[in-house]
């Protein structure tokens, strides 16, 4: 199998753990506490941040965690007005799309989590997925009302549209259930658009045409459905443990109009499979299961090449970090420094979060310096007042013997 390399493999737990592998090896490289994340909660940001949804039953609002890859712990604590599952983040990492149970979508600024709206997608339903494609102009919502929802990402950062107005661009409608998950091609108005749903389909669109071009039905529901990068193949994941997939031929009208010939890949998950995502060029699929198990796949001959790490319990979400240790760092995008260090992201997780403790003792050190420097700086301070209080009284004294021999 071709080397997986710069590319990381985080699955998430609603226990409050995502553990990230290394995607070559199958090894766990790290852990990340604190966040109870729902389905679709999870989502990389830019190249140096992971964005977790937390879900609390203690309180009525939600929060976004945000963390650095050196650091099992959130940097930051993005509150939010209601509880939010899935998460969506452009692709430089500047903005991040958070789908809330009230059916609204909120943009958020990165990192200080600034508001910069919040829009109704759903009509008082959940959002239940969100999708940006894949040359990043548009954003994809899912919900349980069965609806798909297609946004201008450039609108919904204009801060100085008209709110007022509708925000959606189109709006397909399709599903009998709650809309699952979604993937987009590339091509624009003419890309290919696949949902699926707990409705037990699959639904092929595009931007041209309102209905729906072609509808697959499966034995089970679907959580899950991916394309490869050349758009010759979709993958799906059911909730009877199988992989799914089907040939893409000849453009979307030709394509749906000659059927479809599913096949379904013989090693089986024993649990639901909850999320899937391509990796090494579209070589290889990485899959997670209900039950706590993560695979990835040799696509051509459809069959397991590796485990990653052991059972980890219930996951809620599987995501795939690429692009590390490429670039020559210190990234600008409109005059906006991406501020992060290609040499230092490209180093494993686990190293680089052994690196904490050395910062937090070096910290410590820098503190006791400051605090000493402080001090010495206040010494200093008195014996300049007492050098000068002296200076003034031998001023004093010689004024005194000039006034007594003029006399």
């Amino acid at each position: 199998m071709t080397s997986l390399s710069q590319e990381i493999v985080l699955a998430s737990s609603p226990d409050g753990t995502i553990t990230a592998f290394d995607a070559s090896s199958g090894t766990a490289l790290g852990h990340f506490t604190g966040s109870r994340s729902p389905r679709k909660g999870l989502t990389v940001i830019g190249t140096n941040l992971i964005a977790a949804a937390h879900v609390s039953p203690d309180i009525a609002s939600g929060s976004i965690h945000l963390y650095n890859w050196w650091s099992p712990t959130p940097s930051h604590h993005l509150p939010v007005s209601e509880p939010v599952g899935p998460l969506a983040a452009t692709f430089v990492g500047f903005f991040l799309f958070a789908g809330g149970i009230s059916g609204q979508i909120h943009a958020l600024s990165l990192p200080s989590g600034d508001l910069i709206q919040t829009f109704s997608a759903h009509n008082n339903k959940p959002v239940s997925c969100l999708k940006i494609n894949d040359d990043g102009s548009l954003l994809f919502s899912g919900g349980e009302d069965g609806t798909i929802a297609v946004f201008s990402i450039f609108k919904l950062l204009d801060i100085s549209s008209d709110k007022s107005n509708d925000v959606v661009l189109h709006r397909f409608i399709g599903h009998e259930s709650v809309v699952t998950s979604i993937t987009a091609g590339i091509g624009g108005s003419n890309s290919t658009i696949i949902s699926c749903s707990l409705d037990c389909t699959c639904k092929f669109w595009n931007l041209a045409h309102g209905a729906p071009l072609c509808t697959i039905t499966f034995p089970c529901t679907i959580w899950g459905v991916e394309m490869d990068s050349m758009e010759s193949e979709f993958f799906v994941a059911g909730s009877d443990g199988f992989l799914y997939s089907g040939a893409l031929k000849g453009g979307n009208r030709n394509m749906v109009k000659q059927g479809q010939k599913l096949v379904k890949w013989e090693q089986k998950h024993y649990g639901a499979v909850v999320g899937l995502a391509m990796t090494n060029g579209g070589r290889n699929l990485v899959t997670a299961s209900e039950n706590g198990s993560v695979w990835i796949w040799d696509v051509e001959r459809k069959e397991v090449v590796r485990v990653l790490g052991g059972e980890m319990g219930s996951i809620s979400e599987l995501v795939v970090a690429k692009g590390f240790g490429l670039g020559d760092g210190n990234s600008e995008v409109n005059g906006r420094s991406l501020e992060f260090s290609s040499r230092e992201v490209s180093r494993p997780v686990r190293e680089v979060m052994e690196m904490e403790k050395v910062l937090g003792v070096l910290e410590e050190d820098r503190s006791k310096a400051i605090d000493t420097l402080g001090s010495a700086i206040e010494a200093h301070e008195k014996l300049l007042g007492l050098i000068l209080k002296e200076a003034k009284m031998g001023s004093n004294c010689d004024s005194s013997d000039e006034e007594e021999d003029d006399i």
